[in-house]
């Protein structure tokens, strides 16, 4: 019953954001979620946390600041999720741009595939939906929700327009992807459990991260190319932003190279959150699994 609801629920909301005009869309999607916020304060605890590890030299109210502009910056994605069935090849450039497209082209000529390396910033639910409308379909690594219903809603929005589901384990799919030089975008910014990540430095703090980028491209030889979808104020759109392919280290030990990449690629997304730090999901206990022996950090 509890599933149900929460479908109904959530139907409801995308269907009332959905049919309204876009600047009250957007108006909308920030109140509901400065509204989920109100009934779950533990997510701005968490926040400030995090910005207390990552900024320790920024003072409360400058985090606090930082946090605001993230509730702002997901409301503001929430709202374009709902209206993503109103968007189509001919009016997608009205929200999202392309900037270093040339990067991506590069890449996906090798024939080897595409890793599209990524994480929770600015409006990362648009990044593979602009892509497939401006007629470049990919695979997305998703994790299968809890909720069956809110499940299959979530996939029926994301794979609109060619997209389409890779499971989040599914590793043998990830390389067959690959081997037919097809793009899969991987959301790589997330605590793992320490069974399934490595520790590197994120923001100078150990963090387990998902080594699966590392792995899957060191073992086909796909290129990996930093993809970020960012507001901007100025344009009033979004800019999906590629970045040149990275260069692999590869020595002749193959465990130490993934660390080492693994150590590269969640250095770029650092980069880009310091760059855009209200525009990433500090809601997210991103130190939470932590190296043996080493005390919890929340």
């Amino acid at each position: 019953m509890r599933y149900r609801l929460e479908y109904a629920l959530a139907w409801v909301l995308i269907k009332f954001v959905g049919a309204l005009p876009r600047p009250l869309a957007r108006a909308a999607g920030i109140s509901i979620v400065w509204l989920v916020y109100l009934l779950h304060r533990r997510l701005g605890r968490v926040g400030l946390r995090n910005l207390e590890l990552a900024f320790p030299e920024k003072s409360l109210s400058a985090r606090g600041k930082i946090l605001r502009g993230v509730f702002t910056s997901l409301g503001r994605q929430a709202a374009e999720v709902c209206l993503f069935p109103r968007y189509t090849r001919e009016n997608v450039s009205k929200i999202v741009v392309y900037e270093g497209f040339e990067n991506y082209e590069r890449a996906l000529a090798r024939g080897k595939g595409v890793l599209f390396l990524t994480g929770h910033l600015g409006a990362w639910e648009l990044s593979a939906f602009a892509h497939s409308l401006y007629g470049h379909p990919l695979g997305i690594v998703m994790r299968p929700l809890d909720n069956p219903y809110l499940d299959r809603l979530t996939r029926r929005y994301r794979t609109m327009h060619g997209n389409k589901a890779v499971d989040k384990d599914f590793a043998r799919g990830l390389i067959a992807a690959m081997h037919k030089g097809e793009t899969v975008g991987v959301l790589m910014d997330t605590n793992m459990i320490a069974s399934q990540g490595v520790f590197v430095d994120f923001f100078g703090i150990q963090a387990c991260t998902a080594s699966g980028v590392a792995r899957v491209a060191l073992k086909t030889d796909a290129a990996v190319v930093p993809g970020f979808t960012i507001w901007d104020p100025g344009l009033k759109k979004y800019r999906l932003r590629f970045d040149p392919p990275m260069k692999l280290v590869r020595t002749k030990d193959r465990e130490a190279d993934v660390v080492t990449n693994t150590a590269q690629f969640t250095k770029v997304i650092e980069d880009y959150v310091r760059r855009y730090p209200d525009q990433w999901l500090w809601v997210h206990r991103r130190w939470k699994t932590r190296p043996e022996g080493q005390k919890g950090l929340y």
